[in-house]
């Protein structure tokens, strides 16, 4: 597995991800998290991944020259206030399900320290769908993350976690 830069190059491959992602929740019956619809059906969410792209904080995990999973850093989603210090916010992570089971989000997840340490962060953050069975809380938390605060946007039940770093 390799993990470089993304650029706008990649939104594609990206929408990919995410419809791959939404395809497997809705095989299980889980449509909470990110509904029913493909990524790449949604012009909104198809500009919002080109913006991600353009901010300099996307990742892409290749495996055997295929990407296999993003994660995206940058500053707090709109709907989470900014911490009181210096942080790094994850603000997507996605894995292409062809790739399930084999490291991918614990591999872009680990970059987040270094991340924030160039950054001048001693704070990660990230906040991820928390209905359901709570599977993603715990993922997250298997990976490092404690959580803060729950919240809600309109009917989306959604939970805060953090990760304080060794100074």
């Amino acid at each position: 597995m390799i993990i470089r830069n993304g650029d706008v190059g990649d939104v594609q491959a990206v929408l990919r991800m995410f419809d791959s992602a939404v395809a497997w929740l809705i095989a299980q019956g889980r449509t909470g998290q990110w509904g029913s619809e493909p990524f790449s059906a949604d012009p909104a969410r198809a500009e919002r991944i080109t913006g991600w792209a353009a901010s300099g904080g996307m990742r892409i995990a290749e495996i055997d020259g295929e990407p296999a999973g993003c994660i995206v850093f940058g500053g707090p989603m709109p709907y989470i206030a900014p911490a009181s210090e210096p942080e790094l916010y994850v603000q997507a992570l996605v894995i292409d399900q062809r790739f399930h089971g084999r490291g991918v989000g614990s591999a872009l997840l680990g970059l987040a320290p270094a991340e924030a340490a160039e950054r001048g962060a001693s704070l990660v953050r990230v906040d991820c769908y928390a209905g359901g069975d709570g599977r993603l809380v715990r993922y997250y938390e298997s990976q490092g993350f404690t959580r803060t605060e729950p919240f809600t946007v309109g009917e989306w039940p959604g939970q805060l976690l953090e990760m304080r770093l060794a100074r």
